[in-house]
């Protein structure tokens, strides 16, 4: 029997195992880098082993360093949650060759999958279907996709459509595969464009049952990561749901799996090809236990102790639907930086990392939170999350939380018409005519531009300054003997006249941080947050979120950049610089790369002209809003 767990994994997945432990009475053990030193998992957990250091490779990648935190902290089993060291074999041998119990597969099934170009032919010769092989170096047939054969979460991924641009992505993806992986071998295969991404859930005994508890699709994706993921896919037939498992089950039966993996597709039409396995818990597992009813994480311990499935799986009912939260802007670069309030409520599940001022740093998996929703049909559960989404109090880091609820609104989705070019430039997300992301039943508050929310803003401003006031604290807010000019707020992103106030609108109450209104008969409430007294301010109310950068009366002097400069999106490393001062450069061009977060992020010009100057090098850490380069545009 298990005692006690080190779980060698940082944030949400910690957090997640850790639940189902306390259940079962078992004693945990967190690890934590020093940037995680204050995270909530390391709060949460019985014991906790610092990992000196802040990079992957010194910490939660070094398999030494775990196996002398499981010493130190008397665990005699570990878990390795997903990512990093959860797909490693070496990992998986140390354990168990130091006598714990391995939560996870044998070590030779996960090196048996751990290199997608050798599992691609054991699975064919097992007869499942998979997609050819091509030469990285002349695939003869084009668009390809290149893909990491180490590791998987959209790293080491590169979408190449003409053989002029072949070299420099295989490339590229190599690179990333080694640093996110440890591992450059990369591989070509045909890209099947607009294909459904389904992947099927099995867990195994050590006596020969093999489970499949359905299917999960997955297949809205940017930058060949998951965004949302639903139990079961909305476009899958009961005969193809039982291909997709036979051929599963042969998966893990031809390998000798034990525990819980993932067996991943791709499907278009009646056409089924493996994409590879993965041998460990996915990240999208919740939607898959609401539906079944299971608790993963206890099915993968009991398994570890020797525990014998019962001979059948229970039987699915209702739907889920599970988006992922991350720190990240409209062009899906990763943010860092302190999340002032994390509040998600309402019928939803939610598998977070974070809390109301936790840090988010650079070095890690920009994602803050899983949001789970169940009903008992997809329209049901979707509607859930889209409410707790536009609810959600989110400050402090731009997140994707208006992104998550324009898919979850748009009419392609809710008839279940998905794929993985969904939010492609030309795919149904960006097709205007058919955008529902507005919901008219909250109309003249969805919209975090609309000027209640401003307005709201400004009179909470205004409440704050004369509630601060020193002196003739009597007279009411704003009093002026002779007023020249109506009084106004301005802010970067909006302006608005509060005195007097719009037609229609009536003040009901103004305080510094509630605001309520009425405008037609319709009273509308807004929560105002305010961080520093010249800091962002944040309007929460029931259609989603307006962020607002009040503007000074009196601004101070600014530094200014010169005209062309590229600024870091983001802190990182200067992995590459592809031009020298004096080359010439065309709009788009890659002008030099950054690696954040454990991707690659290409900084390109954004005009035709000249580079000027570099101001950075190969190795260099740069902080957010550093200037990297200056593009002198061309005129005509």
């Amino acid at each position: 029997m298990i005692t006690r767990l080190l779980v060698a994994n940082r944030g949400e997945i910690a957090r997640r195992v850790f639940r189902t432990c306390g259940s079962l009475g078992i004693s945990t053990v967190a690890v934590f880098s020093d940037p995680d030193a204050d995270a909530p998992h390391v709060a949460e957990a019985d014991l906790a082993v610092r990992l000196p250091g802040a990079r992957p490779s010194d910490t939660y990648l070094h398999i030494g360093r775990i196996l002398d935190a499981c010493r130190a902290s008397g665990a005699d089993a570990v878990h390795p949650g997903y990512g990093f060291l959860s797909e490693n074999a070496e990992f998986g041998r140390a354990v168990l060759d130091a006598g714990l119990v391995w939560v996870g597969p044998p070590p030779e099934a996960i090196a048996a999958m751990g290199s997608k170009v050798a599992a691609k032919r054991l699975m064919a010769q097992a007869g499942v279907p998979v997609l050819p092989s091509l030469d990285p170096e002349a695939p003869g047939e084009f668009p390809v996709l290149v893909k990491a054969s180490a590791g998987g979460g959209g790293r080491g991924m590169r979408i190449v459509r003409g053989a002029g641009e072949l070299a420099r992505e295989v490339e590229s993806a190599r690179r990333e595969s080694a640093a996110a992986f440890g591992d450059g071998t990369v591989f070509v295969e045909p890209l099947l464009e607009n294909a459904r991404h389904v992947e099927v859930q099995v867990l195994a005994d050590r006596h020969g049952t093999v489970w499949t508890l359905g299917e999960r699709e997955c297949s809205v994706q940017r930058r060949h990561q998951k965004v949302v993921e639903e139990c079961p896919s909305p476009g899958i037939s009961a005969e193809l749901r039982e291909r997709l498992c036979e051929a599963a089950v042969r998966a893990a039966r031809e390998i000798g799996y034990v525990g819980a993996g993932t067996v991943e597709f791709l499907v278009k039409g009646d056409r089924v090809a493996f994409l590879e396995m993965n041998t460990r818990l996915q990240v999208e597992h919740p939607v898959t236990e609401l539906v079944y009813g299971v608790d993963l994480v206890r099915l993968q311990l009991e398994v570890a102790e020797g525990a014998a499935l019962p001979a059948t799986p229970p039987e699915p009912a209702g739907h889920a639907v599970e988006v992922r939260l991350y720190a990240e802007d409209g062009d899906y670069l990763p943010q860092s930086g302190v999340l002032r309030r994390f509040e998600v409520s309402g019928e939803v599940r939610v598998d977070s990392g974070v809390e109301s001022g936790s840090v988010i740093s650079p070095y890690y998996d920009p994602m803050l939170a899983k949001v789970i929703a169940y009903g008992r049909v997809r329209a049901e559960a979707v509607r859930k999350l889209v409410t707790a989404l536009r609810r959600a109090k989110l400050h402090g880091v731009t997140t994707n939380r208006d992104l998550l609820v324009k898919i979850l609104t748009n009419p392609a989705f809710g008839a279940g018409d998905t794929h993985t070019g969904f939010l492609a430039p030309d795919g149904p997300l960006h097709d205007v005519s058919r955008d529902a992301s507005r919901d008219p039943s909250c109309e003249g508050t969805c919209d975090g531009a609309d000027d209640l929310p401003v307005l709201a803003a400004a009179l909470a401003m205004a409440a704050a300054n004369r509630r601060r006031a020193k002196v003739l604290t009597g007279l009411p807010n704003g009093w002026r003997n002779v007023r020249s000019q109506p009084r106004r707020a301005r802010f970067e992103e909006a302006e608005v006249v509060y005195d007097p106030l719009p037609q229609g609108v009536t003040v009901i109450s103004a305080e510094p941080y509630e605001v309520i209104l009425e405008r037609d008969g319709v009273r509308h409430t807004f929560e105002v947050a305010r961080y520093g007294e010249d800091g962002q301010i944040y309007v929460d109310h029931v259609g989603g979120c307006a962020e607002l950068t009040p503007l000074p009366r009196l601004p101070e002097p600014v530094e200014h950049v010169a005209p062309g400069s590229l600024l870091a999106p983001m802190p990182g490393s200067v992995l590459r610089v592809e031009v020298e001062p004096g080359d010439r450069v065309t709009k788009g061009q890659a002008v030099l790369v950054l690696e954040a977060m454990k991707m690659e992020h290409r900084i390109a010009a954004p005009s035709d002209g000249v580079v000027a100057d570099v101001h950075v090098e190969k190795g260099r850490q740069v902080e957010a809003g550093a200037v990297l380069a200056i593009i002198q545009e061309e005129t005509s």
